[in-house]
């Protein structure tokens, strides 16, 4: 039998031992490190608050399917297992839970943006009208 757990505690376990990476840190890891940032926030979401420039959006509900290097439905010019993958969402909660997600499908850098999109662009870091990629 499982024994019943908060959202808190289940998110406090998605990030035990996970290196967060804040909005500077983003920043440079875009500008040449070769990070793969996934956008994960609902289009209403997106369509009102912009994009995070090279950041690849990729639907919550496929994103498991979309990225695994085993799926026939894999997207083009996904990461490795090896590569770190940064998942973004509004304010770094849902994006925590996406990131354990792909720790069990073996990507073992995967983390999220702590504070999410939000705390991207309060930092006043560049923001897109349109995203640089969407898969679907």
């Amino acid at each position: 039998m499982t024994t019943p757990r908060s959202i808190d505690e289940v998110l406090a376990d998605s990030r035990d031992g996970v290196d967060r990476v804040e909005p500077a840190q983003l920043h440079s890891l875009l500008e040449g490190d070769g990070a793969h940032v996934i956008d994960v926030r609902s289009a209403i979401t997106r369509d009102v608050e912009g994009h995070i420039p090279g950041a690849v959006v990729v639907e919550r509900l496929v994103l498991e399917w979309r990225l695994d290097p085993a799926s026939p439905h894999r997207m083009e010019g996904g990461p490795g297992h090896a590569d770190l993958v940064v998942v973004v969402c509004n304010e770094g909660y849902h994006s925590s839970l996406a990131a354990r997600e792909l720790r069990r499908l073996g990507f073992g850098r995967a983390t999220d943006l702590a504070g999410g999109f939000r705390a991207w662009k309060a930092g006043g870091f560049p923001v897109e009208d349109r995203p640089t990629r969407y898969v679907d």
